[in-house]
């Protein structure tokens, strides 16, 4: 019997692989990042800059690494939005504490992405839900608008200009953040419905 229309197996992708060790780096370097933004000081300022600079750096090569050379897996796809959720709402709560950022800018973004981190553990066992282009957009947004709020802008003329570039992206990255969470919720309901209507059938 002929087995050249056989389906072939799907190679097994390992779970350490060089895209999950970059996720989990970036999860190391959040508490490096927050100990940095305590410690006195430009260069320390300056320091924490670079820290989450690099952070986000390896959000992008993760991502590509894990496309071109089929490293994606489900785990992945879980812990590389946390990894982005936890690196960018330290970063806010450390701003909204040190008075660099409005609380409620701060809130409403943290609500709203570990709402939809939740959300995505509860219908698992429907879908697995990787972030979407709109998701990424949001994150781009946020980690422009954070990182010129880190840098130390005292030490630069024109400071104010940084500042009100600042405040303009992170209204942008709000609004798509907040109009990304409603998506997310779409989604899932919508996973769900069709997860119970394949299981009643």
């Amino acid at each position: 019997m002929s087995t050249h229309n056989a389906a072939t197996p799907a190679p097994h992708v390992p779970l350490w692989n060089i895209a999950n060790i970059l996720t989990m780096s970036r999860l190391v370097m959040v508490p490096i990042f927050v100990w940095f933004m305590f410690l006195d000081g430009t260069w320390w300022r300056a320091a924490a800059f670079a820290v989450f600079v690099l952070a986000a750096i390896t959000d992008r090569i993760d991502g590509e690494l894990a496309r071109r050379h089929g490293l994606v897996t489900d785990f992945g796809k879980i812990v590389d939005p946390i990894a982005d959720k936890a690196l960018t709402g330290a970063a806010l709560v450390v701003l909204s504490l040190q008075g660099d950022l409005w609380w409620w800018v701060t809130i409403a973004i943290l609500a709203r992405e570990w709402g939809v981190t939740l959300l995505r553990f509860a219908v698992l066992r429907y879908v697995v839900m990787p972030a979407s282009k709109g998701g990424k957009l949001k994150t781009v947004l946020q980690i422009v608008a954070i990182s010129v709020y880190l840098f130390p802008l005292w030490i630069l003329p024109f400071s104010d200009v940084f500042v009100w570039f600042a405040h303009v992206v992170m209204a942008a990255a709000l609004v798509v953040t907040l109009w990304t969470g409603a998506i997310y919720v779409l989604d899932a309901i919508r996973a769900v419905r069709a997860g119970k209507r394949e299981t009643s059938e």
